[in-house]
Order: C-alpha cells, then structure tokens, then sequence
C-alpha cells in the first residue's frame, strides 16, 4: 500500500546532478512528457544550476548542483537531494544520476510503497574505465563500487529506463531483471512547443554565400572538436564552396586546456571560426536555433568503445531539422544516415581526403530526397512508451485524495 502521504500531495521528482534544468532529456523530454501524462501532478525538476526554461505551470525547477561538478557544491548535491526528497514527497522518482542512487535506496527503504525509475543515459562504468577522466588508479575501484551501487538499484527499481539499445548487453545487472522492467526510451529529438519542423532538407546556401558547418553539443576531445576544425580548415583550403566556409562550434566545455586551447584558436581565426558557449552552459534553444542556420552538421566522434555502439542525441537533433550531415564510418550511424539519403560518411581521421570527398558531392548532392524522417527521429513513439509506464506505475487511485 502506498503511504497516504503520496496521495495527499502527488507529485514526480526528476532528479540529476550534472545535467542543467533544461536538459534536452530530463526536462525536455521526461518531465514535458510526465507533465502531459499528469496534469494533476506536481512535476519536480532538479539539476544542474540554470536558466530555468519556459515551462507549463506543474512544472517546478529546483538547482542541486550550484558551481563546476570539482567543487564542494557536488557534495553539497546530495544534502539538498535529500532535502528535497522529504519536501516534495513524490509518488514517483525518476533518477538520472548513478550519484544520487545511495540516498534514494535509503528514501526508498524508510517509507512504505516509494518507488522509483532509474535512467540509465551511459555506460558509467565503462565511461570511467576507458575515457581517462580519473587517475588510473583508482579507475577499477571507482568503476565497480559505481556497477555494485547501480546492481542493488536495479533489483529494486520499479523500471529501468535505456537511453541506448546496446545497453541491454553491456549493463550486466539488467540480465537478471524481467524484460518488463526494462524499457529503452531512445534519445529521440522533442520538439520545443510551438515548434514546426521542416518538411525538406536544409538547402545550401547559394554559391557565393558562407557554407556553415557546426559542431554542437558537449565540446570534448572524444566527441571530435579537433577534428571539426581541421576538416574546416581543409575545407578551406582547396576552396570548397565558392563563398567561403565557416565552422560554428556551440555548447559546454568541462575540459580547461581544451577550452583554453579552443578559445585560442577561435580568437587568431575569428574570420572563419566561432566559439558560443564553451565555459558557459549553452540553452537548448540556442543549439537549436544554430541548426536552423547551417548547413552541414558534424558529428567527428573519436572511435572508442564507450560511444561505438550509441546513437549522439545530435544525430536525431540534425536529422529531424533536415539538416545534411558528415558522420565517421560507425555502421549504427551511417545506416540510418544511408537509409534516409541525410547525408555523407567520411573518415575524419583524414581530414584531406574528407574534404575532397565533400567538395566533390556538395555540387550535385540531393539530401533527405523523401524528407527528414520524422517517424525515425522524433520522440513521440518513445512519450507513448513512456506514457504506458506511468499509467501501469501511479494508477489513479494515487493521486485520490485520502
């Protein structure tokens, strides 16, 4: 039986540390589709410190994490985690940070009838044993205490939730689990309100206007950066397009002698280069709105086993706005990419030879001949899946009032 309080004051807490308030999945696409699922619910969001977007009034923002996930402010988290675990008193919890898992298996343990759903956006664990983040040392302590703390979560978690279908094989505690409990929720591309995607492709611009290509979402040097910029500068180079190239690279940086690296690069060559954000998390809206003024899309991405097997939230971001896109040899991409005619596969690594491949296919190219492929891309399917799972988790006699 759930305890009376969760009936006298219904509400569902999202919860996560390092992503901001306006998280394209934590808000955007979980707690939007919580909201509209359950208008008669409070919908808590918690986060990262930042500009709280525009949202439906059951919609309440709360920061957890105020300063740079090195500071105190990370463990300072947790006090006001579980502060507000005792304040909004949730019929149902969402967590989407393995950090946070100790303190709602307590939440959980002291109160008859909590449940919660435990989103899994990444391979933690392998994240931490081969991205080079911490010290070798402690590397294999950190990443099994992580995969013991996230098994016992697993085993009493109302249902888990699968940003990547490869996470079914490589999480090894889920093979255990009933199917039933496991739903992939697949980083799909929700449309802001109000929104209207285009029906065709981004066109190029004419000949003698800048040929803008961008590189958006988290900077990092895995994520290739480096090799935006120097595909850009080939580009350049052998005069691709007849009125010039321009590169725009938006979104947050964590790493401090990339940054700095980056900000050098785009002060000395700001006749081509620009760098928005970079120290600064970047509004969804803003990324956006850059979509909608370029023309080529990059996703550069380093081969490495901890990203060689998902699918970049950016690649359906591109894809549903029609915008033509340049993706490495990676089959999950360039298959999707392929079936949609959304663009061109080219070796980054050999930024040369890319930029003769795309100077030669820009002329004649004809991308999205059948338009971008909404049904593929977009997040409606998996707000219907998710939608299901709340209605089987708070039937309505959870929100009666007692």
């Amino acid at each position: 039986m759930p305890d009376s309080s969760l009936r006298l004051s219904p509400s569902v807490l999202l919860a996560a540390v390092l992503k901001p308030l306006d998280d394209t999945r934590l808000y955007g696409k979980l707690g939007r589709t919580v909201a509209s699922a359950l208008p008669s619910a409070t919908v808590w969001v918690a986060g990262r410190q930042a500009a709280a977007p525009a949202a439906p009034g059951s919609i309440r923002f709360v920061s957890l994490l105020r300063g740079s996930r090195l500071s105190l402010g990370r463990l300072l988290a947790q006090a006001r985690y579980w502060q507000l675990l005792r304040r909004a008193q949730p019929a149902l919890l969402i967590v989407a940070a393995p950090e946070l898992l100790p303190l709602t298996l307590l939440w959980q343990r002291l109160g008859r009838g909590r449940q919660f759903i435990y989103d899994i956006q990444e391979n933690y664990a392998l994240n931490i044993r081969s991205q080079g983040v911490y010290p070798a040392a402690v590397r294999g302590l950190l990443a099994a205490g992580l995969r013991r703390v996230e098994a016992a979560a697993a085993r009493r978690a109302a249902a888990l939730l699968l940003a990547e279908a490869s996470y079914a094989d490589e999480l090894p505690f889920l093979k255990a689990l009933p199917t039933s409990r496991v739903l992939l929720l697949e980083n799909k591309y929700q449309p802001q309100p109000g929104e209207v995607l285009p029906r065709a492709a981004r066109p190029l611009p004419a000949p003698t206007a800048p040929l803008r290509l961008l590189f958006s979402g988290t900077i990092s040097e895995l994520n290739g950066v480096r090799e935006a910029i120097a595909l850009a500068r080939q580009l350049r180079a052998i005069s691709a397009w007849p009125g010039g190239v321009q590169l725009i690279i938006i979104g947050f940086c964590q790493q401090p002698a990339l940054l700095a690296e980056l900000r050098q690069v785009a002060a000395t060559e700001a006749a081509w280069l620009t760098l928005i954000g970079g120290a600064e998390l970047v509004p969804h809206a803003q990324l956006v709105a850059e979509i909608g003024r370029s023309h080529l899309g990059l996703l550069p991405y380093r081969p490495h086993r901890s990203t060689a097997r998902c699918r970049p939230t950016k690649l359906f971001e591109y894809l549903a706005h029609g915008l033509p896109v340049l993706v490495p040899p990676n089959l999950l991409w360039a298959g999707l990419v392929r079936q949609h005619g959304a663009g061109l596969v080219v070796d980054f690594e050999q930024p040369a030879a890319a930029a003769a491949q795309v100077a030669a296919a820009l002329p004649t190219a004809i991308f999205y001949p059948s338009g971008p492929p909404t049904e593929a891309v977009l997040w409606v399917g998996e707000g219907k899946k998710l939608g299901h799972l709340l209605e089987s988790l708070l039937p309505a006699a959870t929100f009666v009032p007692a």
